[in-house]
């Protein structure tokens, strides 16, 4: 069975990003569009998660991060809030056998406290029943925000050095208590949906990332605009400010 990337085409990707972030943008208005309720846009978003960490996986990505939840979320109504929890609670329950078949080790990253504990025990349960799948980590971010990260980072730096400045507090020693210590910077971050903002996302992380914008709603983002955000990937100068091509 082919994957998403044949031979040739890996062949003309000389540089594949080692983390991919994306925005998954679009939902509500691929539902309204349809004249679908909001629930219905979330659940056919879910779907194409499953398609899309897959063609990272054929692909040869190490690491993926999907922004499933903002901290900013809790203001949408009632109703939406708790259908997505719903929907947190059915992709937990349903997805974990598949993770274990494609090899992919599920990391949760956030603010879990405000979760329920019945979901906050499912999150647990799928960490620990994939962490010792190596093809890729795909990394969701629930009830997240950059800001967020780099103030809990911070504070959990001060907790472990209690009594030193922050004058001592480096770029990497700070970097080593985000949420994504394991992991490195974002390469590349797609946003789908027509919007060219990141949206309180991976701000640490994503300081050097390229950035792909597309008007595809998210249920609308197949695997082929996902090779093309590679292949234009490949062909980006990544300098890191210096003047000579890296």
């Amino acid at each position: 069975m082919p994957t998403l990337l044949d031979a040739r085409l890996k062949s003309a990707l000389p540089t594949l990003p080692q983390h991919i972030a994306i925005i998954m943008d679009g939902n509500r208005r691929w539902a309204k569009n349809r004249f679908m309720p909001a629930a219905l846009g979330h659940a056919a978003g879910a779907k194409r998660v499953r398609e899309i960490v897959k063609a990272c996986a054929e692909a040869g990505v190490p690491y993926l991060s999907l922004f499933a939840f903002s901290t900013e979320n809790w203001k949408r109504p009632e109703e939406e809030v708790s259908s997505l929890m719903g929907l947190f609670v059915s992709y937990l329950e349903k997805e974990v056998a598949s993770m274990n078949e494609n090899g992919v080790r599920l990391r949760i990253l956030g603010d879990l406290s405000r979760f329920s504990e019945p979901l906050q025990n499912l999150i647990r349960q799928a960490q620990v029943q994939t962490a010792n799948n190596t093809r890729i980590t795909l990394l969701v971010c629930a009830n997240y925000g950059g800001r967020w990260d780099m103030l809990q980072a911070a504070r959990a730096w001060q907790a472990a050095h209690p009594g030193e400045s922050l004058d001592n507090l480096g770029e990497e020693a700070l970097t080593s208590y985000l949420s994504t210590a394991e992991a490195p910077d974002v390469d590349l971050l797609i946003r789908t949906g027509g919007e060219s903002r990141i949206s309180n996302f991976l701000l640490w992380q994503s300081a050097y990332a390229e950035m792909f914008f597309t008007d595809d709603l998210w249920p609308e983002f197949k695997p082929e605009r996902l090779q093309e955000a590679l292949a234009w990937f490949s062909k980006r100068d990544r300098r890191f400010g210096s003047s000579a091509p890296l």
